[in-house]
């Protein structure tokens, strides 16, 4: 199973690229923060299969600088907060999609992106084996509701020898764990961002009715507002 997933990995991720816009400016989008997926037929759960979902978490709004709504963006911004692409590009699990209620339908994750435990490089194969934080990205680019925004499903994970299961608790740990390292001054290759958090009620059901593992979840979506400077 680990190896049919590994030779989709070379493939697979190129394909899930095009789900997000590859430069998009402030007035290609409606300047709003996000849209609730909810609202319009969507669903704050991702997809895991077998009728279950992973909470969407964490949303970087479309209100920050316009460049970490691209791909090169928010892949540089994730490096600055303690996070890479997988490890050698490999992605060893499942694609999930979602349904931002913008018009798109249900898309594939754009990318995944996990702990590197300090080394951008090489770190994400550590995580691989012995579990960490993790997080899929899902873009609102639709016709219906263009905010731009990235919607983030986080969650810490076992290691390789749990299959990569969420350990308990493990959507709030992640989320939080993520948001700690977020807020703030950070950077990375010589970009500087400042984040502001804001926590949200009412998108997201608290609880583990119809979420993966049976794990529940707080109900709180955090909204990150994320500026170069």
């Amino acid at each position: 199973m680990y190896l049919m997933n590994a030779l989709r990995g070379f493939v697979m991720p190129y394909l899930a690229l095009i789900n997000l816009v590859s430069s998009p400016t402030m007035d290609q989008q409606d300047g709003v923060a996000y849209y609730s997926p909810t609202d319009r037929g969507g669903s704050m759960l991702i997809n895991a299969g077998d009728g279950y979902g992973e909470p969407m978490n964490v949303i970087i709004s479309g209100l920050s600088s316009p460049h970490i709504l691209t791909l090169d963006g928010a892949i540089n911004f994730a490096r600055a907060i303690g996070f890479s692409e997988e490890c050698f590009g490999l992605h060893l699990g499942g694609y999930m999609p979602a349904n931002l209620g913008d018009g798109n339908g249900w898309v594939n994750q754009t990318i995944e992106l996990r702990q590197d435990y300090g080394n951008a490089g090489i770190g994400t194969c550590l995580e691989s084996l012995v579990g960490g934080n993790h997080f899929r990205i899902f873009v609102q680019n639709g016709t219906t509701a263009d905010s731009g925004a990235l919607f983030l499903a986080v969650s810490r994970e076992e290691p390789l020898t749990e299959d990569h299961d969420v350990v308990p608790d493990g959507y709030n740990i992640g989320r939080n764990q993520l948001v700690s390292a977020a807020v703030g001054k950070t950077w990375y290759n010589e970009v500087k961002y400042h984040t502001v958090a804001q926590n949200i009620t009412g998108l997201l059901k608290a609880g583990a009715d119809g979420v993966n593992h049976d794990i529940a979840q707080d109900g709180i979506v955090t909204l990150l507002t994320v500026t170069i400077y």
